[in-house]
């Protein structure tokens, strides 16, 4: 167990059992939340905020009757022989009450042989208690008297230990704010109407009733009705988003404005939103090469402070001052306590990881996090993420008549659109979508028939329609549109449309660019790093996109094999590589490059593969993780050169350099300075709750 480690699970479980009378609890914090249920955490910032303000009642009197405080400040004290025992006292109820959390983290680490930041304190306290003792007792010099500045270290330091249990315990609300998000009854529908039950006793294939403002509870398909449903909690987008028949909902959503009757797909651990739990309580376990970091530096420290404690020992008691020996040796180990450094990563990644998961990122691999700042070339498969992965109406051409009259592009959209009324194909659904976009009126077709690789046939108002592609054409012997050679060498597909066996016009059908797509490369490229993209297109279709969109490279025509080579290729090239995917063709390229990113949540396999995963379908949440790894390494220097910098400028001063000046620093300013460098770390990470992370928001 590391310093930190031991820190964290000690004075928990002592203020729990100082707390519950004797209730052992034990909690390991190692720089991250363990996922409790609700309220656990918030028993334990309960616990040391109580903690504190019994220490706070008992450190008043403990340090207003100290002598040697009433001598500092010039007022004097009782003559009663009772007033001389009560910070004795009340002193050894704060050593032993309030500073057990510490003295049991120092014993872990010794134990442990992982000496850090709790056996610095723990030392420290101690020291000062023996040494008051003592003159209390009349053993050592009088002028040893510490109550004072005993009471108020342990009172500073649970200070600090509660704001940051505080903040440790808001990194796990987005785990309770996911966990809340199910409804506690579902409706499940019955031959006889519907029954109340809890979604824990729903199973597939059951129907449940959602009604307006209810949440979903479980994933499912909608086999009845249209709603506008709210998927931000899971998207991390505020827009609602329209689903109807035969359109998958995820547990946790509300359906805003209507009834929805949903088919359950999948229940308990088998759902999204509970996969999401799990890969938030993953990223909050994971480990981090910056956290290791601030352990080793915490256990680097300490030696040093040691070292500069029996240094200054040495040269107090020389210089013929075994008195100041003493109380500048207690200085230094006071002021060389390490813990806002063991504070200054573990804080900002917890927190950086539940503000990611707010908004829709979901970190897996807290090393990914970090090396996403590093990514100089971001490479998206092209089918799914940058665009739709389904094909989507881009065009309509009319043939003009032979008695040079024009057509008009809607009659051969309404023509289409009719003869394909009745297909199951893609490009036949986008078709009939386009004609309900546009607001056409699409007569019913007869008579319809389907002929592989060939096209459909319908009669629609009595005449023989006919849609297909280039085979239509050479077997009817009917005319091309002029825009179909362009088409095609775009990479589009086109489809003809024939009336009576003549021509009447033509659509052009392709994979839809998304429209965030152009916003996000515009927006790398504006933060130095190139986008190149991967797919298993065609040439011309690559080319397409790519001009479309202003990507830098592409590959095309590559087989879902032959994806991790590519990614290799960039990274022969000395560059670092994040991977964008959302298939299973993409996990072997996802795990090769340095960070592989999952969009729109993808397959099982692909978030395996993946350091992150983007709830959201849209291509500009990768910014969002670059500007979070980004904020999150400025906030870890931050602190970092913030705690080391104060701790190496402090013990010197602790030390006595500057003696031969008139300046000592007092124990209790150490005291006083060293909680305050804990609350400023604490403080500083908390800034980074005020970054925007949704899709298209800015870094601020």
């Amino acid at each position: 167990m590391t310093s930190s480690h031991a820190e964290h699970a000690n004075h928990t479980e002592h203020a729990n059992e100082a707390d519950q009378q004797g209730h052992e609890g034990h909690h390991e914090h190692s720089g991250h939340n363990d996922h409790e249920g609700h309220g656990g955490h918030a028993d334990h910032v309960a616990q040391f905020r109580r903690l504190f303000w019994i220490m706070l009642a008992l450190a008043v009197p403990t340090v207003a009757l100290s002598g040697t405080f009433a001598m500092l400040l010039g007022y004097d004290l009782p003559d009663a022989a009772w007033v001389g025992w009560v910070s004795p006292v009340l002193g050894t109820v704060i050593y032993l009450w309030g500073g057990r959390p510490f003295l049991t983290g120092a014993w872990s680490e010794l134990r442990g042989r992982s000496p850090g930041m709790m056996l610095l304190i723990g030392l420290a306290i101690t020291v000062a208690y023996l040494a008051s003792l003592g003159a209390s007792l009349g053993v050592l010099d009088g002028g040893l008297d510490f109550w004072w500045e005993l009471a108020l270290l342990v009172v500073i330091m649970l200070l600090g230990h509660w704001v940051e249990m505080r903040s440790l315990a808001r990194t796990s609300s987005a785990l309770d704010s996911l966990a809340a998000l199910l409804p506690d009854e579902a409706e499940r529908v019955t031959d006889d109407g519907t029954e109340t039950v809890s979604p824990a006793d729903l199973a597939a294939g059951d129907v449940v009733l959602i009604r307006p403002g209810g949440s979903v509870p479980a994933d499912g398909d909608v086999v009845d009705g249209r709603a506008e449903m709210d998927e931000s909690m899971v998207t991390g987008e505020s827009r609602t988003v329209t689903r109807t028949e035969g359109d998958h909902v995820t547990a946790g959503t509300v359906a805003t404005d209507s009834a929805l009757r949903v088919e359950v797909t999948a229940t308990g651990d088998d759902t999204t939103l509970a996969g999401i739990q799990r890969l938030v309580s993953q990223a909050q376990e994971s480990s981090s090469r910056a956290q290791r970091l601030a352990d080793r530096a915490a256990a680097w420290l300490f030696w040093y402070a040691l070292g500069a404690a029996g240094l200054t020992a040495v040269v107090w008691s020389a210089i013929g001052s075994p008195d100041e020996a003493v109380v500048r040796t207690i200085t230094v180990l006071v002021i060389a306590c390490p813990h806002a450094l063991g504070l200054a990563i573990p804080l900002v990644v917890a927190i950086a990881t539940e503000r990611a998961a707010r908004g829709g990122v979901l970190v897996t691999d807290r090393l990914a996090l970090e090396s996403m700042r590093t990514v100089d070339t971001v490479l998206f498969d092209k089918t799914g993420t940058l665009t739709r992965g389904e094909p989507a109406l881009v065009d309509v051409a009319a043939r003009p008549r032979t008695d040079d009259t024009d057509r008009d592009t809607d009659t051969v959209l309404t023509l289409a659109a009719a003869a394909e009324a009745d297909s199951e194909h893609p490009l036949a659904r986008a078709i009939v979508a386009a004609a309900r976009d546009r607001g056409l009126d699409v007569p019913r077709a007869r008579e319809f028939s389907s002929e592989p690789a060939l096209g459909v046939t319908a009669t629609v108002d009595g005449h023989e329609i006919r849609v297909g592609g280039p085979r239509l054409l050479e077997e009817t012997g009917a005319a091309e549109v002029d825009e179909a050679a362009g088409w095609r060498d775009d990479g589009a597909t086109v489809l003809h449309v024939l009336r009576d066996g003549d021509t009447v016009g033509a659509v052009q059908l392709a994979d839809e660019v998304r429209p965030e797509s152009a916003d996000a490369v515009a927006a790398l490229h504006e933060r130095g790093v190139q986008v190149v993209m991967i797919t298993g297109d065609a040439e011309a279709v690559a080319r397409s996109v790519a001009d479309e969109l202003g990507i830098d490279r592409y590959f095309a025509g590559v087989r879902p094999e032959d994806k991790a080579d590519r990614v290799s290729t960039l990274q022969d090239e000395g560059r670092r590589v994040a991977m964008v995917g959302d298939g299973v063709n993409d996990a072997p390229a996802l795990a090769q490059a340095d960070v592989g990113v999952a969009i729109g949540a993808g397959t099982d396999v692909a978030i395996a593969s993946a350091g992150v995963v983007l709830a959201s379908d849209d291509p500009r949440s990768v910014l969002s993780v670059i500007d979070l790894s980004r904020a999150t390494y400025r906030k870890m220097k931050q602190n970092l050169w913030w705690a080391a910098a104060y701790n190496l400028a402090a013990v010197p001063l602790a030390a006595g350099v500057l003696a031969p000046v008139g300046f000592v620093l007092p124990m209790s300013v150490g005291a006083l300075l060293m909680s305050a460098s804990t609350v400023v770390v604490a403080l500083n990470a908390q800034l980074l709750r005020r970054l925007d992370l949704r899709p298209g928001g800015t870094a601020d």
